[in-house]
């Protein structure tokens, strides 16, 4: 009985194209935009958390924003009515004819409509 022949295998890589064409590292390159494209196209699809929600979300901020400067203007005038109020006396007058409909002996009330939503102040 002989010993087997042992010769050692000798392997010889050529430079070649078939690794870029084929090879796994090239589709893991490929999947990472795939999965950011699925993640976009989710994104927009998605009605509760997605883009469309948050473009909702800053139209009401949008609009939230603009009625709190709204709020805060009414705020600085009925401050300053109030003002008016307490401390001239031809403003309270006015008020209270004007609240309740009353003129003075002699005097002419001329009625204008009041603008669509707006109410009447005292200067």
């Amino acid at each position: 009985m002989g010993l087997p022949c042992q010769t050692p295998a000798v392997r010889v890589r050529l430079h070649t194209t078939a690794p870029l064409m084929g090879g796994g590292w090239v589709r893991r390159l490929l999947l990472v935009p795939a999965i950011i494209a699925l993640a976009v196209v989710y994104a927009m699809l998605d009605e509760a958390s997605g883009i469309r929600a948050w473009l909702r979300l800053r139209s009401h901020l949008a609009a939230s924003a603009g009625r709190i400067d709204e709020l805060r203007r009414e705020v600085d005038a009925l401050r300053n009515e109030s003002s008016a109020l307490k401390h001239d006396p031809f403003a309270t007058e006015r008020a209270i004819r004007e609240d309740l409909e009353l003129a003075k002996p002699g005097e002419i009330v001329v009625r204008l409509p009041h603008p669509e939503g707006g109410t009447p102040r005292i200067p």
